[in-house]
């Protein structure tokens, strides 16, 4: 009778360990853990195209390098996320993918191998070539978000805890790509773009400022900047909100809708306006931290307890993601290419005060229309009422 008391007591203090809520360093060591992700990730979306093109890649080849990268992460996380809920090990996944992210991201940027071993400068060998290492990359970086992702199941079933540590992730994410792009700044406020064809290929956002808007070289990294800022302070902000599945949902579809009519703006923001960016970037970033923040904890809510599966679970919903941004950037610089063959967006501006470019549908309508389909979707979805405690102590004293 003793020993099964005994039993019992323990059980119920580990029990009460899962669910008590977490610490504020403890929130920290777990954010800071994706940064090398994140700031690789922000300069691969960002500049990616931008050297590609540069070196004289076309933005076909350009949008098939990416794409590669993009496949080889989205079958990745599936597969990682396996492996993690058949063997474990969430630190060892964490350690060997980002030790392969730091390895081979200097190789997608650090010139084509291959070619220098051949002694020949042909485009097809500098497809394959940069291809082949953005697929090596992005399995790393597979490997490190899913594991990453899937811990916070495992960290505490608090879903208080569960939401400050998905916010406390996305706000150093925002630390991260800050740091970016304030190295970005600096070297655009002292330097000029070359040629005409370098400046048609920036990444979506920086080729919308600089072409269909006529701001300033510097707006390429301040517009991002703002973004990112604006989402640090909400993401702050959102961990010391006490979480229920409805207000998860509520919070959600506020930033939905908030995009929604950032898309709308970016479609038919006209050149003369285009100060009002600012603005609209502050929108941007409390929109994407809305969203953030509160998508990731839905997932976890989806889990709940059953922790079987969780990585799995992670990597299939990261798939669709990784695929679906692949093949719509694919199709758009294809589109860019031969808008570009047609007419110069640098003379349709001058003519025609708003221009409905590529640029325009790709950072504005794409992901307006997804948003608010996920809205939709947010609604239909019946999540349970969660775990829920207050933080041990509050982050933000």
């Amino acid at each position: 009778m003793q020993l099964d008391q005994t039993l019992m007591g323990n059980s119920s203090e580990d029990d009460d360990s899962f669910t008590r809520p977490l610490g504020r360093w403890s929130v920290f060591y777990y954010g800071v853990g994706h940064m090398l992700n994140d700031i690789t990730a922000s300069c691969w979306f960002t500049y990616l195209l931008v050297f590609l093109t540069d070196i004289g890649l076309s933005p076909r080849n350009a949008a098939a390098v990416m794409l590669s990268g993009q496949i080889a992460d989205g079958f990745a996380t599936i597969f990682t996320g396996e492996l993690i809920d058949r063997f474990g090990h969430f630190k060892i996944w964490h350690g060997a993918g980002s030790i392969l992210v730091a390895i081979s991201f200097s190789s997608v940027f650090g010139g084509c191998l291959p070619c220098k071993f051949f002694s020949t400068s042909s485009s097809t060998l500098e497809t394959v070539s940069y291809s082949t290492f953005a697929a090596i990359f992005n399995v790393g970086w597979a490997a490190t978000q899913v594991s990453h992702m899937s811990m916070v199941n495992c960290i505490t079933l608090n879903s208080t805890s569960r939401v400050v540590l998905a916010s406390c992730r996305n706000a150093f994410t925002m630390v991260a790509n800050l740091s970016l792009y304030a190295v970005a700044f600096v070297v655009f406020n002292v330097t000029t773009a070359k040629t005409h064809a370098l400046i048609e290929n920036q990444a979506y956002l920086a080729f919308f400022v600089i072409n269909d808007l006529r701001m300033a070289q510097s707006a390429k990294a301040l517009v991002p900047a703002i973004i990112y800022i604006s989402s640090f302070i909400v993401s702050v902000s959102l961990q010391e909100v006490p979480w229920t599945a409805q207000r998860l949902k509520a919070y959600f579809s506020a930033g939905g809708i908030i995009w929604v009519f950032c898309g709308a703006m970016i479609l038919i923001l006209p050149k003369s306006l285009n100060g009002f960016m600012y603005i609209l970037s502050i929108c941007i970033g409390i929109a994407n931290a809305l969203m953030m923040v509160t998508g990731i904890s839905m997932q976890s809510v989806l889990i709940d307890t059953d922790l079987n599966g969780c990585a799995f679970v992670c990597g299939s919903l990261s798939f669709l993601d990784k695929i679906s941004c692949g093949l719509a950037l694919f199709v758009l610089q294809s589109f860019q290419n031969i808008q570009t063959d047609i007419a110069s967006p640098m003379e349709a501006t001058n003519s025609n005060p708003v221009y409905i470019s590529v640029t325009r549908f790709g950072l504005g309508l794409v992901p307006a229309v997804c948003a608010l389909v996920a809205v939709a979707v947010t609604f239909t979805m019946k999540l349970h009422h969660p775990l829920s405690k207050p933080l041990v102590e509050p982050l933000l004293v």
